[in-house]
């Protein structure tokens, strides 16, 4: 029988993982680099985690608020404009910006056949749609699935857009202009 896991070193490792490959990539992520950067071996990676995508998979589980308890309150189009501005906020500065840059690396992956991330990201973008969709109804729009949809996909190509140009004044506006001009 095996030593059981120390979760508490398990959590540190995850809490380095994302600024890890923000910092150097996903495409070139390899066990060893990313090990003497968290001070521990590629062997002890694969004890507490299995695989290097479930590492990353879990890393990202940490950075992931919860999308339902954000959007649970929402009882209008005026508290929902509020909400996802301070959202777009929020994922674009500080860590927040950190975990958008490795999400955005995770999604693209997960766009090859057979990707390793694919679960993940239909997951995170399902959960995304849903919980926006449901905060939507709330207030009754009627296409609100639809409507979730165009957020989360014109907002993540937004956010995509700024990490690759840098362009904080475009992007924040581009932002806000789909922000107010979808929810009504």
């Amino acid at each position: 029988m095996g030593r059981p896991l120390d979760h508490a070193k398990r959590a540190e490792l995850l809490a380095g993982v994302v600024d890890y490959i923000a910092a150097h990539g996903l495409a070139e992520l390899s066990l060893r680099p990313l090990a003497a950067e968290l001070g521990t071996s590629s062997r002890m990676l694969i004890y507490y985690f299995d695989t290097k995508e479930e590492l990353l998979v879990q890393a990202l589980a940490t950075q992931r608020p919860d999308i339902r308890a954000l959007f649970a309150d929402i009882a209008d189009a005026a508290a929902l404009r509020a909400r996802l501005w301070d959202f777009w906020r929020a994922n674009t500065t500080g860590a927040g910006a950190t975990s958008v840059q490795v999400m955005l690396q995770v999604l693209g992956a997960a766009c090859a056949s057979d990707g390793p991330y694919a679960a993940y990201a239909t997951d995170a973008i399902g959960t995304f749609v849903a919980a926006l969709a449901e905060g939507l109804r709330g207030f009754g729009v009627d296409d609100a699935e639809v409507v979730a949809t165009l957020l989360v996909s014109g907002l993540r190509g937004i956010l995509q857009d700024r990490v690759i140009t840098g362009d904080v004044s475009r992007t924040d506006k581009a932002a806000r202009r789909l922000i107010e001009s979808t929810v009504r």
